[in-house]
């Protein structure tokens, strides 16, 4: 790993979030071979991305964004996490009720956001990508934290919020590709929006990396806003989508095994 640390934090973040990116493409590319996915397959892939974010939330985000407080007098430990998380979930909020995007699964009339003549399929890459954007971030946080020597953030931490945001980006790749083609959209025409969904995570990561090495001191309220937008993205969308089909018990599943691999993964590398 000492490659990557000789790396400048924005490169870092932009390697990291081309992975997870390319884990989305990887998600997107199952229509290539397949035209359909099992409803209860999809569903507890869609619990585990939700389990994965819940606890990236906290172990990747908020925790060191307390811990940063704590050695700052200016505020209470408990502020600036309090604060950056509820802005992060407001700003997906009013994101949410602007930008028009369709949930994959609901119909057309079901759209969300300004209503507008757009297409169904942009509708649906707009709603993956649509939270795309708080997991880019995250990411690129994380990097630049490490390289500011700020809290206790290392490498291997962010590495492994990488690696837990990309687990959890293959499902997602599915959920926009798979409904495409089985409306009959071709292939490789399925496979490019739903790879498309994907690609604000790498700027957003670039803008997070960036961010953190001129603003240091707002390091923990950008790492708690990136929280409260995942969180939000959870509880609006990948929750209530994974029990659409009524398969509550493989969703709330995949839910527990996604915050067991990611917990373990930021407690073993971090």
């Amino acid at each position: 790993m000492s490659w990557l640390l000789s790396m400048h934090p924005v490169v870092q973040a932009l390697l990291a979030t081309l992975f997870t990116w390319g884990v989305t493409a990887l998600g997107a590319g199952q229509v290539l071979f397949f035209k359909s996915i099992n409803r209860k397959v999809l569903d507890g892939m869609l619990g585990f991305a939700a389990g994965v974010m819940i606890a990236a939330s906290f172990w990747s985000l908020l925790a060191p964004a307390i811990r940063m407080a704590e050695q700052s007098s200016q505020w209470p430990a408990w502020a600036p996490a309090l604060i950056g998380f509820l802005l992060g979930g407001g700003f997906l909020r009013i994101t949410d009720r602007l930008l028009p995007h369709l949930h994959p699964g609901l119909a057309e009339t079901q759209a969300e956001g300004i209503k507008t003549h757009w297409k169904r399929t942009v509708l649906l890459v707009l709603a993956i990508t649509l939270h795309n954007i708080p997991e880019g971030l995250a990411v690129g946080v994380a990097f630049g934290a490490v390289r500011e020597g700020l809290g206790q953030a290392t490498l291997a931490g962010a590495v492994a919020l990488a690696l837990g945001i990309g687990i959890q980006n293959f499902p997602e790749g599915v959920a926009v590709a798979v409904p495409l083609r089985r409306e009959g959209m071709s292939r490789l025409k399925s496979f490019w929006y739903g790879q498309l969904s994907g690609v604000v995570e790498p700027v957003a990561g670039v803008v997070g990396a960036t961010a953190v090495m001129t603003m240091t001191t707002l390091l923990p309220y950008a790492l708690a806003f990136a929280a409260g937008a995942m969180i939000y993205v959870v509880v609006e969308e990948l929750i209530p989508e994974s029990q659409l089909s009524g398969n509550s018990d493989i969703g709330t599943t995949g839910v527990l095994l996604g915050f067991a691999v990611m917990m373990t993964l930021d407690v073993a590398l971090g």
